[in-house]
């Protein structure tokens, strides 16, 4: 979908299903960009469920906040269904669209954890159903019932998914929350190593297991498939810069309420690098350069659980 004139703008916000759906829309877009990791697509499932909003009789409705969560979840299932097949044709890895997030994304544990590029990626390995129940339930708190309503499916089935789903993440996820210092203290080292052209520094702050992965999207150069093992990321880290290494410059900057480095080549915006740390040392980078997924990383993107 491309117009968003259907979409109402906060000075707008004068009726009661403009005004409720404003003040909700950063949960349904955060609702909605769990279950994508896309924040275009997040968008618009935003279009498409004012779009059904604005015809439903407010006065039959019980919870607002609620209805408009079942719309927008049922419309993000849709776009997952679909999005299936624009991935199984994307050129290498796909990685999810980094967002700049405020410091209060930071500050809840437990919004931060769910929207981590570690997390995503782990999310990415469910079914439709499964992250659709698994986000509602484990991020939002979202009731059993309620669940069972926005995905159609029976209470009791939706309670066999969870329980389903939250084994398959707790086997794939991190053993235990890092804190952002810790983050930042190895972005720092990885920052460290490469402006100065350290390999043993990198393979220091890099643990044995490391998984690079980057995304290009067909567009900008990047491996076609992970790279495994703190040796061949580091080969593959120092080769791929090559000459141009003087010309790039790092920052720290916040994605997706985690630490990160902003890149950038002579001065342009390159790609974001986030990071997954264990045990004070990198386990996952994830390395995003495809410039359609950048829009988002120099103005904040709101993100709440509430």
């Amino acid at each position: 979908m491309t117009g968003r004139a259907a979409e109402p703008a906060t000075a707008r916000a004068t009726d009661p299903a403009t005004e409720t759906f404003v003040a909700h829309r950063n949960l349904l877009f955060t609702v909605a960009y769990e279950m994508l990791g896309s924040a275009a697509d997040a968008e618009d499932v935003l279009q498409e469920t004012w779009l059904r909003w604005i015809k439903v009789e407010l006065a039959q409705v019980r919870d607002h906040r609620a209805y408009l969560v079942r719309i927008a979840t049922r419309q993000a299932l849709n776009r997952l269904r679909t999005m299936k097949r624009r991935k199984e044709a994307y050129v290498g890895q796909w990685l999810p669209e980094p967002l700049l997030t405020a410091p209060d994304v930071a500050e809840d544990v437990e919004l931060a954890e769910s929207v981590s590029m570690a997390m995503m990626l782990v999310l990415e390995t469910l079914s439709p159903t499964e992250r659709a129940v698994f986000v509602l339930r484990e991020a939002f708190d979202v009731g059993y019932e309620e669940i069972a309503a926005a995905v159609e499916k029976s209470p009791e089935a939706v309670r066999q998914i969870a329980h389903r789903a939250r084994r398959h993440v707790d086997a794939r996820r991190p053993r235990r929350t890092v804190s952002p210092a810790e983050s930042r203290a190895a972005l720092a080292s990885f920052q460290r190593a490469i402006e100065t052209g350290d390999p043993q520094g990198l393979l220091d702050v890099l643990a044995p297991e490391v998984v690079l992965v980057s995304d290009g999207g067909g567009i900008k150069q990047a491996a076609l498939r992970p790279i495994a093992g703190a040796e061949k990321v580091t080969r593959f880290m120092f080769g791929g810069l090559g000459k141009n290494r003087s010309l790039i410059t790092m920052a720290p900057t916040v994605v997706n309420g985690t630490p990160a480095l902003l890149v950038r080549l002579d001065g342009e915006i390159d790609g974001v690098m986030a990071v997954r740390v264990e045990d004070a040392r990198i386990t996952g980078l994830y390395y995003v350069r495809n410039p359609e997924k950048l829009s988002r990383v120099v103005s904040e993107t709101p993100l709440t659980r509430s």
